[in-house]
Order: C-alpha cells, then structure tokens, then sequence
C-alpha cells in the first residue's frame, strides 16, 4: 500500500516571517468564517477583511477559496499529529490502547473546539483540494509513520492498512455521533472506541 503524498494548495510558500504571520491570519480567518457563515457563504474578500490583509494577500497564497479551505485542513492534520505526539510523549506504556485513545481523545478535542474544524477537519466534510487527495488515507500513513515506533511495530503495507480501516471507521461513527448531538453523542462515540479497541486487538495483540 503506496503511502499518499502530502497534499498542499499554496501558490507559494511562505518565506519571510512576516509572510508566515499573515498566511496565519488568513487561515485563522478562513476557520472563524467557516463556523458563522458555512462554506458556501465563504468568500476570499471576507477572509481578507476578517484577517486585516490586502485581497491580494489571500491571492498570494490560494487561488480560489476551496485551496484555502484545504490548507486549513492541512493545517489541522499537522495540528492534530503535533497533539497526539505530545499526549504519547506523556505515557510510555500501555501500548496500541494507549496510542488508540490518544488518537480518538485529541480527535474529538479538535472536533470540539478547533475553529471551522467541524467542517473542514482533515479534508473530508467538504469537496476541498484535488479528488484524489483522499484526507483519510493522509491521516492513516502519519498515524502509521508516527505510531509505528511507539508500537515497535514496522510500518509495512500490513500495518498502514490497519490504519486505514481504524481511520475509515472512526471517521464514519465520529461524524455520526455530531449529527446526532451538537457535542458529540457520547453512546455512539463508546460504541465507535469498543469497535476499534475489539478490530485493533485482533491485528495487532
């Protein structure tokens, strides 16, 4: 299994500080837009006008605002990578399990109360970036590139495949679990940890 080469919309990279600064504001403003207007009421001028940049600013960097809405989702997948290596750095024991509800646990923490993230997360609530971008495969290679040591496990084809069907189904019952409750139905989000905790044991106890 082939791992998926990271996505990127940037017109061009950041260089300077202050050019990394003001791609922050841009993509702080995009997350805040998303959850007060939606997607669709998104545009790249009110992105500029909430983050105090030139139009053209925003032009720099993305071409069209559905670029933009993929590199914020980008964003949270190197966010998200960043909070479950710290919450593991935390635990050296406890193997899969731990690394498991690592995972779910800052999942749902971001789901919560990372701005614009209940619709962008990693790429999949909405059509961004190319088609074959495939958000959750993305995740599946980083939890497998950064787990794999955690785990002494090799990350081989067998290994990433087990990830990405842990992703699939998180994915799927997670999002579940937010059209039934605004915060989370905590029943289903149970029933979505027994299920992974039962299919990761079979693989990888």
């Amino acid at each position: 299994m082939k791992p998926v080469s990271p996505a990127t919309s940037l017109r061009r990279a950041p260089v300077q500080r202050r050019s990394a600064e003001r791609l922050t504001r841009i993509l702080d403003a995009c997350a805040d837009l998303l959850d007060e207007v939606g997607y669709d009421a998104l545009s790249t001028r009110a992105v500029a006008l909430r983050a105090g940049v030139p139009i053209g600013s925003v032009y720099r960097f993305f071409g069209n605002k559905r670029q933009m809405a993929d590199a914020l989702a980008q964003r949270n997948l190197e966010r998200f990578t960043e909070r479950v290596t710290e919450r593991l750095k935390e635990s050296t024991e406890g193997g899969w399990r731990t690394a498991m509800d690592a995972v779910l646990d800052e999942y749902l923490a971001m789901k919560r109360t990372a701005p614009g993230f209940s619709l962008v997360d990693f790429g999949n609530q909405i059509p961004v970036g190319a088609r074959d971008a495939e958000p959750n495969h993305r995740v599946a290679d980083r939890l497998t590139d950064l787990l794999s040591g955690y785990l002494d496990r090799e990350p081989d084809d067998a290994l990433r495949r087990t990830f990405l069907i842990a992703v699939e189904t998180a994915d799927t019952l997670v999002h579940l679990a937010f059209r039934m409750l605004p915060e989370g139905d905590e029943q289903i989000i149970e029933e979505a940890r027994e299920m992974l905790r039962a299919y990761l044991a079979r693989v990888l106890d």
